[in-house]
């Protein structure tokens, strides 16, 4: 079980993005304050829970933290900016969608830029280390993975609702056979190299 903050009295507020490496939609970023008391047994990086169990913690973070927030960026301003800036552009929005002003941040990953003058420290693999960056990780991935399965529905040949926009075999051979989408990242190898062989 992960703590739920790692300076629980400064109401420290945890973000986390997904959706980075994929071709094809937004990049998705949660911020999240738990409560200092916040305790569940699956709490986790959300690469580690099956979708049931992220989408039973969605709820409960939901219900439960003092504040949350998500927010995304699109895959136009990811072509403009580079998938790094939009990250950090998408953790930014969500810690500005929150109803409480943080009084410190904690980051999973290596990279950020200040935001505001609040106190910020990044944490490698912190999505497995603590708990507020835990349940941003589980928001951005069920609030990005819902809006993958939503517009598959106008673009069901890319298989998003099973890849959520990865680069999969499947999702590059059809970008191959039908083009890209307006969903696209064209700044990005749609088209694997070695397709281009055959």
């Amino acid at each position: 079980m992960l703590p739920a903050c790692h300076i629980p009295s400064r109401l420290e507020a945890g973000t986390d993005e997904a959706g980075r490496g994929c071709l094809a939609g937004p990049v998705v970023a949660a911020a999240v304050i738990l409560p200092d008391d916040f305790s569940h047994p699956w709490l986790n990086d959300s690469k580690q829970l099956n979708e049931k169990r992220r989408n039973a913690l969605r709820t409960v973070i939901e219900q439960e933290a003092l504040a949350w927030a998500v927010a995304m960026v699109s895959n136009t301003e990811i072509d403009e900016i580079n998938i790094l800036n939009a990250s950090i552009l998408a953790m930014h929005r969500a810690l500005a969608a929150l109803k409480i002003t943080p009084g410190a941040i904690i980051v999973d990953g290596n990279r950020f830029k200040p935001y505001r003058d609040i106190p910020s420290q990044t944490f490698v693999k912190g999505d497995g280390r603590f708990g507020n960056i835990a349940a941003a990780s589980i928001l951005a991935k069920t609030h990005r993975d819902e809006f993958m399965v939503c517009i598959h529905q106008d673009y069901p040949y890319y298989g998003w609702d099973k890849n959520k926009g990865y680069p999969t075999k499947a999702h590059r051979a059809a970008i191959e056979q039908h083009g890209p989408t307006p969903f696209h990242r064209m700044s990005f190898t749609l088209i694997d190299p070695q397709l281009s062989l055959f």
